[in-house]
């Protein structure tokens, strides 16, 4: 695990090594065991690196890295789990290997031997690099399948710049800083920026499962080499004249070695390595899985709260630490040291993601890193695989009884009739305000569901930021032209953005269960652009690897083709995981209620950081700039602060857009 960085010049200017140097500065963070730099002869290209060493200790697996003849020239940032199976293939080809065991090695000669192509599909891990060929004066980027690793870039000033975090980017000279207004209201919305977009105007970032290639010429292109799709897992007929129970069997046998073996693959590390610890079903199986593949005990973190104790899991963390011998650890939180926090995490971060989850991480991550821990792993992707949220019922629910009759049944006049009285009623009773939107939605033909995490939803926008436009972010036209933006992202409609990836998804597949068209949209948009990555940002902020094994491409790809019907059985969520892990962990970890990660932030903004985040968001220049009316946010606090409402995520999305505009923009 490490950052990347690196700028391709097409004006003739050469790039500076300083330039490549400072970029690496911005994010030592991501590697303080190393670093290395190259610059081509003729200066047009150059590449950088900052190393945590995980695979491969010695200066033979040093980055950037190049082929024998140096004609093929690799920045690296992750891990390939299968990079062993690919040297012996390379071998076999006639390739010469220099280092030991490291898998970025594997990437420079898999370039050669299948092109990019090729090597990206046979790559098994999480992985953002970039490959300057010489040969064909080209730079090459690529990101995993499901976008576990983040990597940015910018065109500018007779250059392309890339960098895994947006502030390596911030380090060339001249790049500037401004508000990318359209990426700003989906933003509001998704808690996040839908990728290719960013907060800063004129930097994007490649979307998960996408290799880029850009000339010295400066054209790009751009294309999509795997989805989360049906098709893929299961044979076709495999399923046909089973009963019911022989079904059952061969989907929970199906996930289970698949679980297995995604944990046994992440157990690849020269350094120590552990387990976060909620004491739920995702984090204790990882735990009694690693417990399998080795000797010693799983050093394993949990965090808890102070001052809110009714959010802790520490005793079913404890439990399952007990149960299976950890070298276990705790640390707590409190709201005195969540704020003293708070300007690092907007450094941490790049762009706001509004997930309070990010404070509980931080901290735990800084247990793991200062334990001794430098390779982790967590269990997101779990809940979305196997309908694990409580929410994805009730939209589940919304969508089958009142969404889909509502529009079949009622003509355009009476759901245009109903949804502005529904509207007018919240006008008048804000507590209604999520009702009389869903109303809106279904009168306007529009999904119930546009992602598992949205905060303000556009009537709500209308009705805080009545003033809001927004211009084509700088570049646009050659990220729509590369195959990157669709254009549809640049209207002030967030639909537009879930939309797209829903009617792509029922184009491919038509007919689709509602169930697996919603979890296609969760790996376009939350998944990659908010949960993995305030993973990769906040454990990287300390230095910290964490792997991801529920999203094994093999396990995702099997469970895409699992259709609703099995996954939900009785209202049970997560049926078929718990059918598949029974016996590997507790039953009474199996069958207790979910609890959520997550932070007291409701009650803290009503306590002394709701005083700070009020004043922060009334008095930021940025809302007025956006057309905000600061009358209504402000009642919109108040109402959250007297108890009135709960509007804490409205409110914690406000503050991480205005913290981040006054540290980054504002300076």
């Amino acid at each position: 695990m490490c950052g990347i960085a690196g700028e391709l010049r097409f004006d003739g200017s050469g790039v500076r090594r300083d330039s490549l140097l400072n970029m690496c500065g911005a994010m030592a963070h991501r590697g303080p065991d190393g670093e290395g730099v190259w610059v081509s002869d003729d200066g047009r290209v150059g590449l950088a690196h900052r190393r945590l060493t995980i695979i491969d200790l010695t200066d033979r697996a040093s980055q950037p890295m190049a082929n024998e003849d140096g004609a093929v020239r690799v920045t690296y940032n992750g891990e390939i789990y299968n990079h062993k199976i690919l040297r012996q293939e390379l071998i076999a080809a006639g390739h010469t290997f220099r280092s030991d065991h490291s898998d970025t090695e594997v990437i420079v000669h898999g370039y050669e031997e299948w092109g990019l192509d090729g090597l990206v599909r046979r790559l098994e891990g999480m992985f953002a690099f970039a490959i300057w060929d010489e040969g064909q004066k080209r730079l090459s980027l690529a990101r995993d399948r499901v976008g576990v690793k983040p990597v940015y870039f910018t065109r500018h000033g007779g250059g392309f710049a890339f960098g895994s975090e947006i502030k390596a980017i911030l380090a060339v000279s001249g790049i500037p800083r401004r508000v990318n207004s359209i990426a700003l209201y989906h933003y509001l919305s998704y808690l996040t920026t839908p990728a290719p977009l960013t907060m800063f105007d004129g930097i994007y970032k490649l979307p998960a499962s996408t290799c880029m290639e850009i000339g010295d010429d400066g054209k790009m292109r751009s294309w999509r080499y795997w989805k989360a799709v049906p098709g893929q897992g299961i044979e076709a007929g495999k399923l046909d004249g089973l009963s019911p129970s022989a079904r059952e069997d061969f989907l929970t046998n199906g996930i289970r070695e698949r679980l297995t073996s995604a944990v046994e693959k992440r157990m690849m590390s020269d350094v120590p390595y552990g387990a976060f610890l909620s004491g739920g079903i995702d984090s204790s199986v990882n735990v009694a899985l690693m417990d399998r593949y080795t000797d010693d005990p799983v050093n394993t973190f949990t965090v808890g709260f102070k001052d809110h104790q009714h959010l802790n899991e520490l005793d079913y963390a404890a439990r399952i630490a007990k149960e299976f011998g950890t070298n276990h650890h705790e640390v707590m939180v409190d709201e005195q040291s969540m704020i003293a926090y708070l300007q690092d995490l907007v450094r941490d971060q790049d762009e706001p993601l509004a997930d309070w989850v990010c404070i509980p991480l931080h901290f735990v991550s800084e247990l793991a890193r200062t334990s001794g821990a430098k390779v982790i792993q967590v269990g997101e992707g779990s809940d979305e695989q196997f309908c694990g949220y409580n929410g994805y019922m009730k939209y589940l629910n919304l969508h089958h009884r009142y969404f889909r009759p509502f529009q079949s049944l009622f003509p355009a006049f009476a759901r245009r009739a109903a949804a502005s009285a529904a509207l007018g009623l919240a006008g008048f009773f804000p507590a209604f305000e999520l009702y009389a939107d869903a109303v809106d939605r279904a009168a306007g033909g529009r999904e119930a569901f546009w992602s598992g995490a949205v905060a303000f939803w556009e009537s709500q926008k209308k009705k805080l930021f009545p003033g809001f436009s927004s211009d084509p972010p700088t570049g646009s036209e050659e990220i729509i032209e590369a195959g990157l933006l669709p254009p549809e992202f640049l209207t002030a409609d967030s639909f537009a953005v879930a939309n797209n990836y829903l009617s792509e998804f029922d184009e491919e597949f038509p007919g689709g269960d509602q169930l697996t068209r919603m979890i296609g949209n969760e790996f376009r948009l939350r998944l990659p652009e908010l949960l993995l990555m305030r993973v990769d940002k906040i454990a990287m902020a300390s230095s910290l690897e964490a792997r991801v094994p529920f999203l094994d491409h093999h396990l995702v790809e099997f469970t895409m083709d699992i259709p609703m019907s099995d996954k939900i059985q009785n209202g049970t969520t997560k049926y078929l995981l718990k059918r598949a892990v029974s016996g590997i962990i507790p039953d009474d970890i199996i069958t207790r209620k979910k609890m959520g990660f997550a932070a007291p932030m409701p009650e803290w903004l009503r306590s002394e950081f709701g005083a700070i985040a009020e004043r922060n968001i009334l008095s930021s220049p940025l809302l007025p700039q956006i057309g905000a009316d600061l009358e209504a946010i402000g009642d919109l606090i108040k109402d959250h602060r007297s108890g009135r409402r709960d509007a804490s995520l409205l409110i914690w999305v406000l503050y991480n857009l205005t913290a981040w505009h006054a540290h980054w923009i504002e300076q």
